[in-house]
């Protein structure tokens, strides 16, 4: 965070002193966001200067973040290497009405990070370099996209980007992480620290008929959060009673 170093100036005689509590220009973390990440604020720099976050932005920026995802995808299409669109946007692209509030997220193959990074560089976006191991990040047009060579602690292969399913973002078509691979990672996401079953309630209702329920138990068995979520589903009448007892 950008702070302000070293004491303010006393204001003038009569004046209201600032609260101590309160400091001017304070920045904001959000926290993670919904695939695992970091989902960054995007606080405006005093004065309209870009700190590196990008101007401010509404919280609620839906067509922004498309139009990134459509340049974007575009560029990574062009690269002619493999990829998906994953995330809250991937719901968005199977026709769930989520409102759009971070980043687009888009997952690669780790071996194939250079070629798509070069490919981005080329287009103007900046290519940020996160201390995490498992994304890269870059800024575009004011939004934040992350490239994820993880998902929920599994790698993205070959396998799974074949399984996505081309679907229009806008008037662009592109590669989307399919509904049962979307659900899973969703769930795996979950923890302790991030469990908000909220915004993923209205995922699993769109999705229900489209989700291959029994392997999403398969591949999120044993994950405690993954499994109160899917006896959730069951109580709501979301998805029939599983017979096996729950622990």
């Amino acid at each position: 965070m950008n702070l302000r170093d070293g004491p303010s100036a006393d204001p003038p005689a009569g004046a209201a002193r600032p609260s101590p509590s309160r400091p001017a220009d304070r920045l904001t973390d959000p926290g993670r966001d919904e695939s695992g990440g970091t989902a960054h604020g995007n606080e405006g720099a005093p004065g309209g200067a870009d700190d590196g976050r990008g101007p401010a932005l509404p919280s609620d920026h839906t067509q922004a973040i498309l139009e990134t995802t459509k340049e974007v995808g575009a560029v990574l299409k062009a690269s002619g290497r493999p990829f998906a669109l994953v995330g809250s946007v991937a719901a968005y692209a199977h026709g769930i009405p989520v409102r759009l509030q971070h980043d687009t997220d888009f997952a690669v193959r780790r071996e194939d990070a250079d070629v798509v990074t070069g490919a981005l560089r080329e287009r103007g976006i900046r290519i940020v370099d996160p201390p995490e191991d498992w994304l890269i990040k870059a800024r575009a047009g004011g939004e934040q996209i992350d490239l994820i060579f993880s998902l929920a602690g599994r790698p993205v292969t070959a396998e799974l980007l074949d399984r996505a399913q081309t679907l229009p973002v806008d008037s662009v078509h592109m590669p989307v992480l399919a509904p049962s691979d979307l659900m899973t990672a969703r769930l795996l996401a979950l923890s302790e620290h991030h469990c908000d079953f909220g915004t993923l309630l209205p995922i699993a209702r769109g999705l229900r008929e489209r989700v291959d329920w029994s392997r999403v138990r398969e591949e999120t068995g044993g994950a405690p959060m993954a499994m109160a979520f899917l006896y959730l589903l069951e109580l709501l009448d979301v998805l029939p009673h599983d017979d096996a007892p729950h622990a």
